[in-house]
C-alpha cells in the first residue's frame, strides 16, 4: 500500500518531539512538509527531522499539491479554523484534541466535513490505538470483569509557565481541555453511551484564569466514571476499570512509553486474594499506529474512525463539567 503524504501545521513540541518521529517510522506515513509562522522555524524543524519542504505560513503548506493529509497540532483555538481550511484545500485532517473551544465550534467542523464527504477528519485521541487498550477492551467485552460499573481515572503534570499555551485561558488552555478530555473520552468509549448527567468541581489559577485542578463524576446510569486532572500536581496517571467480577488497572494509560512494554493488570473475581494476571504488551509507538490507521483509511477510501461527531459529544461533556462548577449542581449533558 502506497504511503500517504502528510503535511504538519506548526512546529509544536508534541509534533516535533513525538508525533512526527513516530509517523516517520510507521508503515504508511510519509511526512513531506512542515509549516510555521516563521520560515526559519519551519526550516529548523525540517532540517532536524529530515522533512523535504518547509513553509513560512500554514496557507502555503495547504497549497502544496503533494500533501494529501494534514496533521494539525496547533493551539486549541486554531484547531477548527485551520482544519476547515485544510478540508477546503482537499486534504484529509487529523487534528489534535480537544477538537475545539466549544461544542458549537466543533459543529462548524462537522458541517465542513459534511461538505467534503470524500475526506476524513478525526480528533487525534491516540490512546485507543495502543494494544493495552485493545486488550482491556477485549477483557471487558468477553466478561472478564463481569458488568462494568465504575471507571476511575487520574491524570496530572506540573506546568506553571505563563508562556505555555496550556496556561492561556483565551486560547483554550487549562487542565480539563488538555488532559481531562482523556478520561471523558475513554469513559464514553467503554460504557458505550453518553453520560446522562455530570457533576464537576474546578479550581482556577488566579494568575492564568485556567483550571489547574478539576474533579468530576459522570453518571452513565449503568455505572459511573470519576476522574481528577491537574496541571499543577506531581506527574501521575492511572486508570481502573471496575466490574462486578473483576478489575483492570492500566499503569500508563495515556502516554504509553514507546521504548518499553506497557503493563496492565487483570484482577479476576470479586473476593480478596483472587487471581491477578500481569499483562505485558509489546513495545510500540501509539502515534505511529494512529498515523497508520488514518493512512490506511485514506488509501482504502473508508471513513477514518471515530467520526468527527464523537468529538462534538466529548466537548458537550467538557462543557457540562464547567457548567456544574458554575451552578453547583449536576448538569444534564446536552443531546446531539
Amino acid at each position: 500500500m502506497q504511503k500517504v503524504r502528510w503535511g504538519v501545521l506548526s512546529t509544536a513540541a508534541i509534533g516535533v518531539n513525538k508525533v512526527i518521529p513516530a509517523m516517520q517510522q510507521a508503515e504508511l506515513c510519509e511526512i513531506v512538509a512542515i509549516a510555521s509562522r516563521e520560515q526559519s522555524r519551519a526550516e529548523a524543524a525540517a532540517g532536524k527531522l529530515g522533512i523535504p519542504r518547509a513553509y513560512g505560513s500554514y496557507a502555503a503548506l495547504l497549497a502544496d499539491p503533494q500533501v494529501e493529509a494534514i496533521y494539525n497540532p496547533l493551539p486549541n483555538h486554531l484547531h477548527v479554523p485551520w482544519s476547515i481550511r485544510a478540508l477546503e484545500a482537499g486534504q484529509h485532517v487529523l487534528c489534535e484534541k480537544p477538537i475545539a473551544l466549544s461544542a458549537a465550534e466543533a459543529e462548524q467542523l462537522v458541517a465542513a466535513a459534511e461538505r467534503h464527504p470524500t475526506l476524513s477528519v478525526v480528533e487525534a485521541f491516540v490512546y485507543p490505538h495502543h494494544p493495552q487498550w485493545q486488550r482491556a477492551s477485549a477483557i471487558v467485552r468477553d466478561g472478564g470483569i463481569g458488568s462494568l460499573r465504575s471507571i476511575q481515572s487520574f491524570f496530572s503534570y506540573y506546568n506553571d509557565d505563563p508562556a505555555n499555551v496550556r496556561n492561556q485561558a483565551d486560547i483554550g488552555g487549562g487542565g480539563v481541555m488538555d488532559i481531562g478530555c482523556y478520561p471523558i473520552s475513554l469513559s464514553r468509549l467503554f460504557f458505550g453511551r453518553e453520560p446522562k448527567r455530570v457533576a464537576g468541581w474546578v479550581e482556577f489559577d488566579p494568575r492564568f484564569g485556567t483550571d489547574r485542578l478539576a474533579s468530576a463524576i459522570l453518571d452513565f446510569e449503568t455505572g459511573t466514571s470519576t476522574f481528577t486532572c491537574s496541571t499543577q500536581l506531581a506527574p501521575y496517571q492511572r486508570v481502573n476499570l471496575l466490574g462486578t467480577e473483576g478489575r483492570i488497572e492500566i499503569e500508563i494509560p495515556f502516554n504509553a512509553p514507546p521504548d518499553r512494554p506497557a503493563r496492565i493488570w487483570h484482577y479476576a473475581g470479586n473476593k480478596p486474594g483472587g487471581p491477578v494476571e500481569e499483562i505485558l504488551l509489546p513495545v510500540c509507538n501509539q502515534y505511529g499506529l494512529q498515523g497508520d490507521a488514518f493512512s490506511r483509511a485514506v488509501r482504502n477510501g473508508t471513513p477514518a474512525l471515530p467520526k468527527i461527531t464523537d468529538a462534538v459529544a466529548n466537548m458537550r461533556v467538557i462543557e457540562a463539567v464547567f457548567e456544574s462548577q458554575r451552578t453547583g449542581r449536576f448538569v444534564a449533558v446536552a443531546a446531539g
